[in-house]
């Protein structure tokens, strides 16, 4: 229709009230989103795209840049994620020098675990590997203990082994001498039980290493006993969750009926469903371990530096996707709402939300994340759409909203 003249003014209220609703609505998402970035939960858009189905899907999830959460399995990637999350903590909150170094111990433990000791028992020397563990500084009186390899238990008892107590034969007193050396042998005991003890209190550098390369059950292969023999060897669970995904990826490659979907999810092949567990049991613990760093790191600060907020977060690809959804959804919400630019910015709402759509399209053939609302081919999204491109064609920005006025300061100058 090119005569907008001919619609009612109720058709025309209508319209101007569809397309603030719609405003609204975007603005809301917007307002809301961008207010939880300032709790401890901010909104992201990660699972949504990973969880990204039908044609488009591997792009979608491409933009998150790890949409199998492989990077929590790889021990290196994690902990230059810690080391960059480190450095930001200290720059952002100012920290001093012994929180700072506080900071560190949490993170990588220490470069030694010391105890004093003023001197060796007599005939006490650390050989072999023990030496590469354990040495004695004579000059500072230190039994010092090497951070990084720390100490197993079998070598704590070898070393309290190295030099034992005299006992007084029943009925008799020790001899001074015997005495002395007891307490020389006594505090050499307390000292190697001391660095046991705070050597067996690993970093949280320690702790991730151990749970992605050093726990059996996690990672590698675990040898299976029958009947007094070794039968065969069992993946650890970290394997088997990147065994399982690959099936998955390859068996979804080969879907195209609804059927094989529910096949995929429901039957005894690796469907997403079990994925997901998989991934939970796999990624949570490093997840885990990483949200108890930041909570004790924060218990290192003071009230003033509590107020200065967390600790921003690198500008990561999904970072990217979030603040632009974010900042689009409020700025053409506000723009439809003030009727400013109304036709472009209606037109840029219908493109926004046609992303929306298209991640998880309710196309045939295409599997549907677990809703109360069932949908086919239309669903909100797309009736929003329509609706948008629909005010795209219509001058309701004219009729009520910002562009009248400048339509009307435009005319006026013209006519001068």
């Amino acid at each position: 229709m090119s005569d907008y003249r001919r619609l009612s003014i109720i058709s025309c209220f209508l319209l101007v009230v569809l397309r603030m609703s719609i405003g609204w609505q975007l603005l809301y998402e917007g307002l809301w989103k961008i207010e939880s970035l300032k709790t401890a939960n901010p909104w992201t858009a990660e699972g949504y795209l990973k969880n990204a189905q039908g044609p488009f899907r591997d792009k979608f999830r491409e933009l998150t840049g790890d949409p199998n959460d492989l990077n929590w399995l790889d021990a290196d990637k994690v902990a230059s994620r810690w080391d960059d999350w480190r450095n930001r903590f200290v720059s952002h909150y100012g920290l001093s020098d012994e929180q700072t170094r506080r900071l560190d111990l949490l993170l990588d433990g220490p470069a030694d675990i010391r105890a004093v000791l003023a001197t060796l028992p007599e005939g006490v020397e650390f050989r072999g590997s023990l030496g590469g563990v354990i040495r004695f500084d004579a000059a500072n009186q230190r039994l010092i203990v090497d951070g990084e390899k720390r100490m197993l238990p079998a070598e704590r008892d070898r070393l309290l082994a190295m030099a034992t107590l005299i006992e007084a034969p029943e009925g008799e007193e020790l001899s001074d001498a015997d005495k002395a050396t007891n307490a020389v042998v006594q505090a050499y005991h307390d000292a190697v039980n001391r660095v046991f003890t705070l050597a067996s209190r690993l970093s949280y550098k320690q702790r991730m290493l151990a749970s992605l390369k050093g726990d059996p059950s996690r990672a590698g292969t675990i040898d299976e006993e029958q009947e007094g023999t070794i039968d065969y060897k069992r993946l650890g669970s970290i394997d088997l969750y990147k065994q399982q995904l690959d099936r998955y990826e390859q068996n979804l490659q080969k879907a195209d009926e609804a059927f094989q979907f529910e096949h995929l999810t429901k039957l005894g092949l690796p469907g997403s469903g079990d994925l997901n567990a998989m991934r939970s049991s796999v990624v949570g613990p490093i997840r885990g371990l990483e949200g108890s760093l930041k909570e004790e790191a924060r218990k290192l600060l003071t009230v003033e530096q509590l107020g200065r907020g967390p600790v921003p977060e690198p500008m990561t690809p999904i970072r990217q996707i979030d603040q632009r959804t974010i900042w689009s959804l409020t700025i053409i919400g506000m723009l439809l709402i003030m009727g400013l630019f109304s036709r472009l910015s209606a037109l840029a709402g219908a493109g926004l939300i046609t992303l929306f759509y298209l991640a998880i399209p309710p196309w045939p053939g295409v599997p549907q994340p677990p809703s109360p609302e069932h949908s086919y081919i239309v669903n909100k999204n797309l009736i929003e759409v329509i609706a948008l491109l629909g005010l795209a064609t219509m001058p309701t920005g004219r009729w009520l909203g910002l562009d009248a006025l400048i339509r009307r300061f435009v005319f006026r100058r013209n006519t001068d």
